[in-house]
This record gives C-alpha cells, structure tokens and sequence, in this order.
C-alpha cells in the first residue's frame, strides 16, 4: 500500500521559481521534498501555538473579566425577530 498520495496544486509564479530554486542548488532533491519540509514546518508551528492557546486557557490567562462590559448598549442593540412557525 502508497504511503504517499499525489495532488496537483497551483501556485503563484513566486512561490514556484522558490521551489524551484531550491532544488536547483541542491538544497532539496525534488520540488516534493520542498513542499513536505514547509508543510511540516507549518504542522510544527500550529501545534506551537495550540499549545501555547491551551495552556493560555487553561491558566485564566483568558479569562473573562465578570466586570467587563461585553454586551452591547440597549441603544444599539436590535431586537430580536419573531420566529415564524413552519
């Protein structure tokens, strides 16, 4: 069984010619390789930054002043529309 599964993506010219240009001086050996290194990059930041959001939360760094003023004035808020009934 592939452990692999080949997608067709388009990019912008830029970002094309860099792919390219790093397999052109050797730095990576396939524009595949280029792409799997940005994307485990990319997967390492996101765990990163949800850790760091989870331990964020999970220490009252986020959370919510009981003081703090979080609805709208009754000047502006709307009311609400009646339901209709199907």
């Amino acid at each position: 069984m592939r452990t692999t599964r080949t997608l067709s993506i388009s990019l912008p010219y830029e970002m094309a010619d860099y792919i390219r240009a790093k397999v052109s001086t050797g730095e990576f050996a396939t524009e595949s390789e280029v792409i799997r290194d940005a994307l485990r990059t990319l997967i390492a930041r996101d765990r990163v930054v949800e850790a760091w959001l989870r331990d964020a939360v999970n220490s009252g760094e986020f959370a919510l002043d009981p003081d703090a003023e979080w609805a709208a004035d009754k000047d502006e808020a709307k009311p609400a529309r009646p339901r209709r009934r199907p």
